[in-house]
């Protein structure tokens, strides 16, 4: 993307005060007004930059405006915007197999986001089980979306506050426990729901053995194991799913986020035997495989796997969990650095707003989670330059926000 110069027509002002009037406050908005964005970095009106290294609350993992997917869909939509699911189209079947071979020869069923990609996986769970079995297993800290199903999935009280009664049928037990796991199990039990790493959750990765031991579990007592890859899929671990790097394969699997570099898309992924419970007229969605999403999807695989971003992730996250120590400013500072892959997160002995509030303010966006983590999404395609960049604003202002916590 060649350098372009900031809008002039409109003003920063001019914008908060249509959003004040015209638009539901449900989001907490920084003041920035974002105008373009490349790679890892965006532009505000004004034309001041930002490194991303959390582009588009994970759905850029290939870097924001990806050439490959710029161009994908400047050709999809000249030739079909959108058609029903009355026909087939070609891109839709080539995605379900590129999706199927690269992960567990599953069959796929298309939507619009993550969120909807759990609803349709706790209807895939209810009907591909014995009549009687409805229940669903979720994990402490887990997030799995914010329409009904999923929101009630979701097994965080500030998700669910003012919006109860929440959807009947989910059983909360705590994350990396087999043992609760089996204690929660019982008769009406359909599926066990998983992220293979916890991302709201604040990076949380599991034991080795943990997801090897649900798949026995579920194995032995006829439940389906279910993993939410919608963070945590498309390459941005380091491996095309995050659940290959234990070698487990689900029964289903969502996807979304990363999965059209920021097209609205999301998917549902099941094995054979377990997708023929979604029969014509049990699930539906207008827009789902939209010829342009679906695009966009397509080149984000050829992306990755042309330009070996796979093996980047690695690399880079590797690199960064390297470095990272040399910038904490006292000991102790640092809790724990954990993740896989481009997916980290630093759990902090403080609170991060301030932390994530003076890198913006700096040139640098970061995000914070579960009020002591640092949350690191970058995308596959940044570099060892891009990663000192922000290590040089994440350090300045870590020691910028301990010094005026120890004089507060």
């Amino acid at each position: 993307m060649s350098e372009q110069p900031p809008s002039e027509s409109v003003s920063t002002a001019s914008i908060l005060e249509q959003y004040e009037r015209f638009v539901i406050g449900n989001y907490s908005r920084t003041t920035l007004v974002v105008d373009r964005a490349e790679g890892s970095y965006f532009w505000d009106l004004k034309g001041r930059r930002i490194l991303d290294l959390f582009p588009a609350w994970g759905c850029g993992a290939i870097g924001h405006c990806h050439p490959r997917v710029v161009n994908a869909v400047r050709e999809q939509v000249g030739r079909l915007i959108h058609i029903d699911n009355t026909f087939y189209t070609v891109a839709q079947g080539r995605l379900a197999e590129i999706i199927s071979r690269r992960s567990f020869g599953g069959q796929c069923f298309f939507c619009n986001s993550g969120a909807e990609a759990t609803e349709a996986a706790i209807k895939i769970a209810r009907r591909a089980t014995p009549a009687g079995r409805y229940k669903i297993i979720t994990m402490e800290k887990s997030f799995h979306g914010r329409t009904y199903g999923a929101m009630s999935a979701t097994a965080q009280s500030k998700t669910h506050a003012g919006n109860e009664p929440l959807l009947a049928g989910f059983t909360y037990v705590p994350f990396d426990d087999v043992e609760a796991v089996a204690n929660a199990i019982d008769d009406e039990t359909a599926a066990v729901f998983v992220e293979p790493i916890q991302g709201e959750g604040g990076v949380r990765v599991p034991s080795d053995t943990y997801l090897a031991e649900l798949r026995e579990l579920c194995d032995g007592t006829n439940v389906l194991l279910m993993f939410d890859e919608v963070q945590t899929g498309c390459g941005r671990t380091g491996r095309w799913f995050a659940h290959q790097h234990w070698n487990v394969e689900p029964d289903v699997m969502t996807l979304g986020k990363a999965l059209g570099s920021g097209a609205p898309i999301g998917a549902l992924v099941a094995r054979e035997e377990v997708a023929k419970a979604l029969t014509p007229g049990s699930h539906a969605t207008t827009y789902g495989a939209n010829p342009l999403v679906v695009s966009a999807a397509i080149a984000t695989f050829d992306a990755i796997e042309q330009e070996g971003l796979l093996d980047n992730a690695s690399r880079m996250g590797d690199y960064l969990r390297e470095k990272l120590p040399a910038i904490e400013p006292e000991p102790g500072l640092f809790q724990e650095i954990r993740g896989k892959g481009l997916m980290l997160a630093v759990e902090m002995a403080i609170p991060v707003a301030p932390v994530v509030a003076y890198c913006l303010d700096h040139g640098l966006r970061i995000n914070g989670t579960q009020e002591t983590v640092l949350r690191m999404l970058p995308a596959m395609t940044i570099t060892t330059e891009q990663i000192d960049e922000a290590l040089g604003i994440l350090g300045n202002a870590l020691v910028e926000t301990t010094r005026e916590a120890a004089h507060a």
